[in-house]
């Protein structure tokens, strides 16, 4: 969320500029976007073929109109043949009926594929996303993921559906009349694409300054998307510091950016479309001179001079097509290239060859020599030594940036340890698969999530096939089961995006009944404490002393008063265990436990 300084217009647009030099120096037609592609073609082909026979249809009944007019009008009006006059109207009439139903196949089997690749594509990406290791989640910003998701998906899709389809109907068409015109007057024919090359050359000098300028549309719009999403998922916040006009102006800047971005896109392609028209007019203009003294001596018909300048005015309708094309296709190689980059990430975290699934463990949990870093060579955790027994409730406790949330990461697997190795059970986390390993324990984070959905929902979140009854015996356990019976609508009471209808406490009950839902051997509570009431923190002491019989608990404490009964406390300091033991024990040592518990008891 963007409640602090933010970076300049002129440094908006550097970082447009820097992102963008490296694809901008890519091809227009990207090897790697179009080897991916047959993947997507292959699950839509029967609806590709019946659409592109569409367009075969509608762009061959299209051919034959001007050729006929010429026909008619020479063959028949001029020299009276009247009782052809009808046969060949009726072949007229059903060329118009096979140019409607080439277009109805076209527009209704194409859009069934592109609308199948975009579910497609974006289920894909879903799936990856949630595999994705919490490190690219780290360094990535949700907009901008969210802006592939969206925006580049979509634009890929319209190639799929339309644009390769045009693209070759466009090219075919072209050549179609270019041929007709040769076999009708070789003369007029040359004399008219000799604007041809002229055309050519300028969509190649317009296509060098396009694809840079396309890719800024893309990073544009991404910027945008994040500031949207920043600011409505953190709009308490922004309100609570009165920041509204100062995100207004922050947001107007990467919106000018976008707009920017887009006017200049447009400038590009509005120098093509003019230039285009400009030589389909003094193409026409040759057509009428030429033809016309050609039609005045009597060696050509009018007919055939019709049927030119009708065939003149389609002649250039493909290259404009080629051209807009050429646009959407620079969009879908920046589009495709984002998206293929993306879905070829590997997790950070993966399944090692030959992992196993374990089943319910005792809950015994060893450090050995663990040192970790969110970055290489920026250590945080150093030579952390510990054994957790099972059925033991650990606390850890120590000052902020310690490393307490990041020693309970590396249990769930979440980071791999850099040097080391943890134990559950005896078996190195790293031999166990992911999902068996984090279906051994139940995490109660420090700010409690929901999603939207009822409260039973979100309690069997992890367990969907937990029935009422499973569903009510956690809430109990975690002491929320009375409130939510209340509810005019008891457990199908809907709690909002995020929860927002139901306070901090409830939505931290809730997500304790979800942890519990799955009897997990270890429990996690990261802080759990922290953000609720004195109220609801004794609700909550009273559950999870309950809670605690029988599995190995490990406590992120704030309140050292939670944590006094604790049967181990480790005590870290910037990223080392530097004291462990009892309340009383550590008391004793006046050490750094004994420091921070007297600071606690001073300031209360």
């Amino acid at each position: 969320m963007y409640v602090g300084n933010q970076p300049a217009v002129s440094s908006l647009h550097s970082s447009l500029d820097a992102e963008t030099e490296e694809e901008v120096a890519g091809r227009m037609l990207d090897r790697r976007v179009l080897a991916r592609l047959p993947a997507y073609l292959s699950r839509v082909e029967t609806w590709l073929v019946i659409g592109g026979t569409g367009v075969i249809i509608n762009s061959l009944a299209s051919l034959i109109l001007p050729y006929l007019a010429g026909v008619i009008i020479d063959d028949y009006i001029q020299k009276g043949n009247l009782s052809g006059l009808t046969a060949i109207t009726v072949i007229f009439l059903l060329s118009l009926l096979l140019i409607w139903a080439g277009q109805f196949l076209e527009e209704k089997y194409l859009n069934y594929a592109g609308d199948k690749v975009l579910y497609v594509l974006r289920t894909e990406m879903f799936d990856h996303l949630q595999k994705l290791s919490l490190s690219f989640f780290d360094q990535n910003k949700a907009g901008r993921i969210i802006s592939r998701v969206q925006n580049d998906v979509q634009q890929l899709q319209q190639l799929i559906s339309y644009g390769i389809i045009n693209i070759i109907t466009s090219i075919l068409t072209l050549i179609g009349i270019t041929v007709i015109m040769i076999v009708m007057d070789v003369r007029l024919a040359l004399l008219t694409l000799a604007v041809i090359p002229v055309l050519v050359a300028v969509t190649i000098v317009w296509q060098r300054y396009a694809r840079k300028a396309f890719i800024r549309v893309r990073r544009a719009i991404a910027l945008v998307t994040s500031q949207f999403q920043e600011n409505i998922a953190g709009v308490r916040l922004v309100q609570s510091l009165a920041r509204e006009n100062a995100n207004l102006k922050q947001f107007n800047e990467v919106n000018r950016l976008n707009l920017n971005a887009n006017l200049h896109a447009t400038r590009l392609t509005s120098i093509t479309m003019p230039a285009v028209g400009l030589l389909t007019a003094i193409a026409t203009a040759l057509v009428v001179l030429y033809g016309g003294y050609q039609v005045i001596a009597g060696s050509m018909g009018v007919g055939v001079l019709l049927a030119f300048l009708l065939y003149v005015q389609r002649l250039f309708n493909p290259v404009l097509e080629l051209a807009a094309e050429y646009t959407e296709l620079q969009r879908a190689m920046v589009a495709g290239t984002r998206i293929f980059e993306l879905l070829e990430i590997k997790p950070a975290i993966a399944d090692n060859p030959g992992a196993i699934s374990i089943g319910r463990v005792r809950g015994e949990i060893r450090f050995n020599q663990v040192s970790f870093g969110y970055l290489p060579g920026k250590e945080i955790l150093h030579d952390i030594n510990l054994m957790i027994k099972p059925g033991e409730n650990v606390a850890i406790v120590g000052r902020t940036g310690a490393g307490k949330s990041s020693l309970v990461g590396l249990i769930v697997r979440f980071y791999d340890v850099s040097s080391g190795s943890i134990y559950l059970d005896g078996i190195d986390i790293r031999r166990l698969t992911q999902e068996s390993l984090r279906r051994q324990i139940g995490i109660v984070p420090q700010e409690p999530f929901l999603f939207s959905g009822t409260i039973e929902d979100n309690i069997k979140y992890g367990y969907p096939e937990a029935t009422r009854e499973d569903v009510m015996r956690a809430a109990r356990i975690a002491g929320i089961h009375d409130y939510i019976q209340k509810l005019e609508k008891g457990y199908a009471t809907q709690v909002g995006e995020r929860g927002i209808n139901l306070s901090n406490g409830q939505r931290q009950f809730i997500c304790l009944a979800r942890a519990l839902l799955l009897d997990p051997p270890i429990l996690i509570l990261d802080e759990a404490t922290s953000n609720i009431d004195p109220t609801s923190e004794r609700l909550m002491q009273r559950a999870l002393r309950e809670i605690m019989h029988g599995r190995t608990c490990i406590t992120i404490a704030h309140r050292l008063s939670t944590i006094v009964e604790a049967d181990i406390i480790i005590v870290m300091d910037k990223g080392r265990i530097v004291e462990e033991g009892r309340h009383g024990e550590l008391l004793a040592k006046q050490g750094l436990y004994y420091q921070m518990y007297r600071a606690l008891n001073e300031m209360d």
